[in-house]
């Protein structure tokens, strides 16, 4: 019941503080964990061997760490253990974060300052958003917010769940290690390997969980169409997790996502993601973060309600067992 009481803390101190820059963030010590390994490993031969040995470095140590300091807490105080704990997972959650950085590409949309919009969107994004117009970026907003929804909240929610903090922040330093290294060019192809594989397997349940809470909550009398457009769609993303929660988002609001993008002057042409029922408007990136916010909170409660299913189970069985 701990890790039930740490999750729905973690999650209540993320809604109201998002991440404030005063309190340090184990991100970006991973972050610089990643950089020392990839400064030292990622040159001369055997490259794919080395970032094999630089991911599970870098998971491995996020996860001792994090298991020493929760186990401490919990050997001081219960209490203590549960606040600490609740710390960690808060601090691998980006539930507010996401909705003010949806936030930041809509207000200056809605005010008609397209410069700034797109440089704010470029902060969230990783093509190019120089050219975008209005509906281009109001489709890279919604494919971020949705992709987010999974990656940035319910998995680490999910891996909390399993194992609290230290699996949390396992899975945070797993996702950070494929942002910093998994990116198919000459630099990072091998090296990067190990990460971008590791960061599809463990996003693979909770991608497909996202989506399916996702129509569920907000399906209604569309639901079969739009379970149908998530099964029909989602393996046609390039990344085999991201087309879930993105296809879901496109089938509840009725819009096609997907298409060209362009990386660093690069032009990727992917297929389309959702039926075009309407045009992409500007009210679309509210309605995606309202979707997301009802999405992480449903599967939030669902983790809490089977964390206590089991709790019960298991306290009956061993009382059955004694007596």
């Amino acid at each position: 019941m701990s890790h039930l009481f740490a999750i729905a803390l973690a999650l209540l101190l993320d809604l109201l503080l998002g991440d404030p820059r005063w309190l340090p963030h184990p991100v970006r010590a991973i972050g610089s964990l990643i950089a020392f390994f990839d400064q030292r490993l990622n040159r001369g031969r055997h490259r794919r061997a080395k970032g094999i040995a630089a991911a599970v470095a870098v998971t491995g140590i996020v996860y001792a760490l994090s298991f020493f300091v929760v186990y401490i807490s919990y050997s001081l105080s219960s209490l203590f253990g549960v606040i600490v704990e609740a710390v960690l997972i808060f601090t691998a959650i980006a539930t507010k974060s996401l909705q003010e950085a949806a936030w930041n590409v809509l207000i200056p949309l809605e005010q008609g300052d397209m410069e700034k919009a797109r440089r704010e969107l470029s902060m969230i994004v990783g093509r190019d958003t120089e050219n975008l117009d209005e509906a281009e970026m109001v489709r890279a907003c919604v494919e971020t917010v949705a992709e987010n929804t999974s990656d940035g909240i319910t998995a680490p929610l999910f891996y909390a769940f399993i194992g609290g903090a230290p699996l949390a922040l396992f899975y945070r330093a797993v996702n950070t290690c494929d942002s910093m290294l998994g990116y198919k060019n000459d630099t990072y192809r091998e090296f990067g390997w190990a990460s971008a594989r590791l960061d599809d397997v463990v996003n693979y349940v909770p991608a497909r969980l996202t989506a399916i809470v996702m129509i569920f909550v907000h399906g209604g009398k569309r639901m079969r169409h739009c379970f149908r457009v998530l099964f029909r769609d989602a393996r046609k993303h390039p990344s085999p997790n991201s087309g879930w929660p993105e296809a879901a988002m496109a089938a509840l609001l009725g819009v096609q996502l997907g298409g060209t993008n362009t990386y660093k002057g690069i032009v990727s042409h992917r297929p389309t993601i959702g039926d075009r029922l309407v045009p992409l408007k500007k009210d679309h990136i509210r309605q995606a973060v309202r979707i997301m916010l009802v999405t992480v909170l449903s599967f939030a409660i669902l983790l809490l309600i089977g964390g206590m299913i089991v709790e019960f189970a298991s306290t009956w069985g061993k009382s059955t067992a004694i007596v």
